[in-house]
């Protein structure tokens, strides 16, 4: 029995930062291969899954990567100074853990206000002496993510990696329930996604896939302050018709759409002016490839504290997997 939480907890206690996905890339493929046809690494340093089937070729990918801080500068008192790689604000992150263990606190100069603050203005303090000190601990471009806290309440999960991880378990627990698929289903797991969608790029050109879903997660604006409430937690996947990076293919969309009435699975849709997905990198492909995008809702997304739904993740699992075994005509 797939456990949506205890596959969560384990892959947020592994720091995967762009670039540097190895070690949950490892535990990905570990839990995936008893299920698997085929369980390859690509030179980029994707983890490609596939399950046979007859069918169309379905690529579904999910970012593995984390936003994270880079260090840049040590100084004198054995304080770090840091660039972001990718989508990540320093304010939202208190406390960040490096691949080798080592944690710090990530804090802004007193002199200068939250409304001034630039990048130069914020440091790590990993409680080093010295320079010589702290450099025995981290290196130049060593990379920090933050310091996985995870818990649940209630149908509600809490924790600063959902909107890297939900895509992985979405896709492990689809994987886990095929069997004999109508579809020939590639599973993606993408690195460097972060900072460019890099993953879904070159492993879409190898794959040559018929179709591409991409599976990720979308701001909720279901809170306090808000003038509208457009997503929201608890009413299900959200089928995304463009972002930034893709406009979704019509019959994708019809595909999903007709999908969700036929299995009475709950749906919410959307349009963003920004944002997007490894779909927007793999459309592009070779002669162009039909994709699409389902999400999850997640409050607070890129803080400490993102918040989501185990019924709207099972929702986005349902959907696909009743999606990927019909016959697919667009």
């Amino acid at each position: 029995m797939f456990d949506t939480y205890d596959t969560l907890l384990k892959l947020s206690s592994i720091a995967a930062p762009s670039g540097n996905e190895q070690a949950l890339r490892n535990c990905l493929a570990d839990l995936a291969k008893p299920y698997a046809d085929e369980c390859d690494t690509d030179t980029l340093g994707n983890l490609i899954v596939r399950k046979k089937g007859s069918g169309k070729k379905i690529l579904l990918t999910s970012q593995m990567d984390s936003a994270g801080l880079a260090v840049t500068h040590i100084d004198e008192k054995g304080f770090l100074r840091f660039c972001r790689v990718g989508e990540v604000e320093p304010e939202e992150i208190k406390n960040v853990i490096f691949a080798n263990g080592t944690r710090g606190a990530v804090c802004r100069e007193p002199k200068v206000k939250t409304s001034d603050a630039k990048d130069y203005n914020y440091f790590i303090d990993i409680g080093a002496a010295s320079r010589n000190d702290a450099l025995n601990i981290v290196n130049i471009g060593d990379i920090a993510v933050n310091s996985a806290i995870i818990y649940t309440n209630n149908d509600n999960i809490f924790s600063p990696f959902l909107s890297s991880r939900i895509g992985c378990v979405v896709l492990l627990q689809i994987l886990s329930m095929l069997n004999n698929p109508i579809n020939d289903i590639y599973f993606l797991f993408c690195t460097q996604d972060e900072v460019g969608h890099r993953g879904a790029k070159t492993a879409a050109f190898a794959a040559d896939p018929d179709i591409c879903l991409s599976i990720g997660i979308t701001n909720a604006s279901d809170i306090p302050g808000t003038k509208a409430s457009f997503i929201s937690l608890n009413k299900g996947a959200v089928i995304r018709l463009r972002d930034n990076a893709l406009i979704s293919h019509p019959g994708v969309v019809s595909w999903l759409e007709s999908a969700a009435d036929n299995a009475e699975i709950p749906i919410q849709r959307e349009v963003l002016s920004k944002g997007g997905t490894g779909a927007g990198a793999a459309h592009i492909s070779r002669a162009g490839v039909p994709s699409g995008t389902v999400t999850v809702p997640v409050r607070y997304a890129l803080s400490s504290t993102e918040t989501a739904c185990l019924s709207d993740i099972s929702s986005c699992v349902r959907l696909i997997y009743t999606a990927i075994n019909t016959e697919v005509n667009l």
